[in-house]
């Protein structure tokens, strides 16, 4: 299979780490990987600011580029989701998108379609699994809490491959951390104040770290640790997955 690695930007710009350890641990387990240097933004940032239409020209771009793998991979579940779920109302085409059907979160794609039976990391630390909104409620990455369905989690599946780790999840597992992306802009208090409480939540576990499969998330709460000197530590789930690479 041919996969198409998308870092969305902000990743490639604030976090670019967590596009190797992807790109590291994709080409671990055999697969043939291929990051197209001319790849750009989603489209996601304008679409959610109500502006679909000038979200257009980046999405026939990302179709372009990407159609041509039997898999696309990228390490942001929100990104991910855009694709899937908003390209089709962007676009417009009864033939397009095609990529809304190949894209996945990384986590989503090796626990559902490589299926490892062990993974090489090594992590000896205590972590708090985050679970975001686009995670939860559009890829099924966790169960939904409010969903009277068996709890499960594709994160903590995962992680628990991962020698020496010690896996947690925060009160209100799958509340909304505040983040949102232009919620966070338009509704700046409120959306502290989520992120405090969650955060908080996130504190309490006496975990030395916060993981998850969204930047956005974990920058918005890394963000509101700085500014409370708190001593907690931020990683994004992939890198923990390729620790040990």
């Amino acid at each position: 299979m041919k996969i198409g690695l998308f870092v969305p930007c902000y990743v490639n710009a604030i976090y670019p780490d967590v596009g190797i350890a992807t790109y590291k641990l994709l080409d671990y387990l055999g697969l043939d990987v291929c990051y197209p240097v001319n790849q750009t933004c989603c489209g996601q940032p304008m679409a959610n600011a109500g502006f679909e239409k000038e979200a257009l020209e980046l999405a026939m771009k990302f179709e372009k580029i990407f159609n041509q793998y039997d898999y696309i991979v990228a390490p942001s579940a929100s990104c991910t989701a855009f694709v899937k779920y908003n390209y089709p109302s962007v676009i417009e085409d009864d033939n397009l998108p095609e990529t809304s059907g190949k894209i996945y979160d990384v986590c989503e794609f090796i626990h559902d379609v490589v299926k490892p039976s062990k993974l090489p990391g090594r992590f000896p630390h205590k972590v708090s699994v985050h679970n975001s909104c686009h995670g939860v409620r559009e890829l099924q990455l966790s169960s939904a809490s409010e969903l009277n369905i068996v709890r499960y989690s594709k994160i903590k599946n995962l992680l628990s491959m991962i020698e020496g780790i010690e896996i947690f999840e925060p009160a209100k597992v799958d509340e909304c951390c505040g983040f949102g992306g232009m919620f966070a802009i338009e509704e700046p208090d409120v959306s502290v104040c989520m992120g405090e409480d969650k955060l908080g939540n996130h504190v309490a576990t006496g975990a030395e770290y916060i993981t998850g499969a969204d930047s956005s998330c974990l920058m918005h709460l890394q963000g509101i640790a700085a500014r409370k000197k708190s001593p907690i530590k931020f990683i994004h789930v992939v890198q923990i997955l390729a620790s040990g690479l």
